[in-house]
């Protein structure tokens, strides 16, 4: 039986090999996606198609080797928490940014239906500026 940890476990796995088909294949038709206020992708996006326009798809086109390293997962249930870093290079700016992350997932009968991030926006933003 797939657990909740294993569909996040594995949405991270399809990001670290950039396959969005993958990372989305488990999230509801209306996940509420949030990304906090400061970050470049900055909002609440429902639905899959959302998501990847305007958060995934930005980063692709912003950031060159933009990724999130993992740390460790913490299982909550329903809730789980990634914690990690953000990595990348602001294709603009030339300039590298690290910054620490954390993700609460929501999950409801084996789908992914709401997401948060909290990290620290400025490093991100001293890397775009």
């Amino acid at each position: 039986m797939t657990t909740n940890v294993d569909i996040v476990r594995a949405h991270y796995a399809a990001s670290a090999q950039g396959n969005i088909d993958e990372m989305m294949a488990q999230v509801s038709p209306q996940v509420r996606w949030t990304e906090m206020a400061g970050f470049p992708c900055a909002g609440t996006w429902v639905g899959p198609r959302e998501v990847v326009d305007n958060v995934f798809a930005v980063l692709g086109r912003d950031w060159i080797g933009y990724r999130f390293e993992l740390q460790n997962l913490i299982d909550g249930g329903d809730q789980i928490v990634g914690v990690g870093t953000y990595h990348g290079t602001h294709r603009a700016t030339g300039k590298e940014m690290q910054a620490r992350v954390a993700h609460v997932w929501k999950l409801q009968d084996g789908k992914i239906v709401a997401f948060e991030q909290f990290t620290d926006t400025l490093l991100v933003r001293q890397a775009m500026g």
